[in-house]
């Protein structure tokens, strides 16, 4: 039993982070606001919807941003649980084109819709009706942080990461196993070293697939052409070059020496395709040419314990299935040797 703990563990934190990825409903957010041009200068009624909000009498305030400054609304009139009107002054001299809208409501906390208004005039900064901070208030319980363009896809985060995270971490184990090979020249540790491959390869598959689903609910299309995702295609198809690599030869000793050398330059292919490259050009991926990955656009504090726990569980689950497949790599070796006798 004392080998069972971890796997219990690994099954327990990946299936508890997939339950919570599918049943949490996303937190309360600003979802559209009226009109879409403010002119500078002018009062404006601005009528705004939220998503899950329980807008009450009393209990709500709104700003506009622009340019670090925020101009608070004169009266915010509630129309309903969802609906809002904002009545405010527009001072001249906003620094920036767009202009964000800020929502303070009981219960849904501190609600942002980004770019929400254009102005069509921009000065040097408001002077007046502008101050430099907003009150910050915390929504209550736990819900996925609701972004604009992710939306409910942003539930995908729980699976797609952890995945390739999962997959990186097969392909680190093998790497090791293939300098093992290279030193000591032990069949064994080949055989672990392409069990590696195998189940990272798996784990390719469904980073590819939750990748793509994700890709057409937030890009439109099933693949895009960018640096990202084709060089993860690309490591996907060295490491199966790996595998037809070893089918080509027969003798087990230069099998081994020659998928281990192999093994070593793809792991450096890995880290250029996925790592390195996409970091240098322009990419719609997050964590890739210059988008942030992991910050406030993706995660926030209340969901980060369970993407930890989701990362820690597949990475789990990946561990199990290597180590069953290297048990029976060690199993197939005795039976060949027993042949031999």
């Amino acid at each position: 039993m004392k080998q069972w703990w971890w796997k219990i563990l690994a099954a327990a934190l990946a299936l508890g982070a997939s339950i919570v990825a599918l049943r949490t409903p996303l937190a309360p957010a600003i979802v559209h606001a009226g009109p879409a041009s403010l002119q500078p200068g002018e009062r404006h009624e601005v009528i705004f919807m939220g998503y899950r909000t329980m807008f009450a009498p009393g209990h709500i305030d709104a700003y506009l941003e622009n340019g670090g400054q925020f101009i608070p609304a004169g009266r915010v009139d509630v129309i309903d649980a969802t609906h809002a009107r904002m009545h405010v002054f527009v001072p001249k001299g906003l620094r920036e084109d767009m202009t964000d809208l800020i929502v303070i409501a009981q219960g849904a906390g501190s609600m942002r819709l980004t770019d929400a208004f254009h102005n069509p005039q921009k000065g040097f900064g408001a002077e007046e009706n502008a101050q430099s901070t907003v009150p910050r208030a915390q929504r209550t319980g736990f819900a996925f942080p609701n972004r604009s363009l992710l939306h409910e896809s942003i539930r995908n985060l729980n699976f797609h990461v952890p995945m390739w995270f999962t997959m990186m971490m097969l392909q680190t184990v093998s790497l090791v196993f293939s300098i093992r090979v290279l030193r000591s020249g032990a069949e064994l540790h080949d055989r672990g070293a392409a069990a590696a491959v195998k189940v990272s390869l798996l784990f390719a598959a469904m980073g590819l697939i939750t990748g793509s689903i994700w890709a057409r609910a937030t890009w439109g299309g099933w693949w895009t052409s960018d640096a990202k995702l084709n060089g993860a295609a690309v490591t996907t198809l060295i490491y199966l070059a790996y595998l037809v690599l070893r089918g080509s030869v027969t003798d087990h000793a230069k099998r081994a020496r020659l998928s281990a050398i192999y093994n070593v330059f793809a792991y450096v292919l890995m880290l250029l395709f996925i790592m390195a490259l996409p970091r240098m050009t322009a990419s719609l991926h997050p964590g890739s040419g210059g988008n942030p990955a992991f910050s406030q656009y993706d995660l926030d504090d209340s969901l980060r314990p369970v993407f930890y726990a989701a990362v820690l569980g597949w990475m789990g689950i990946g561990a199990w299935l290597l180590n069953l497949r290297y048990r029976l790599a060690r199993i197939e070796i005795h039976q060949e040797d027993a042949r031999i006798r």
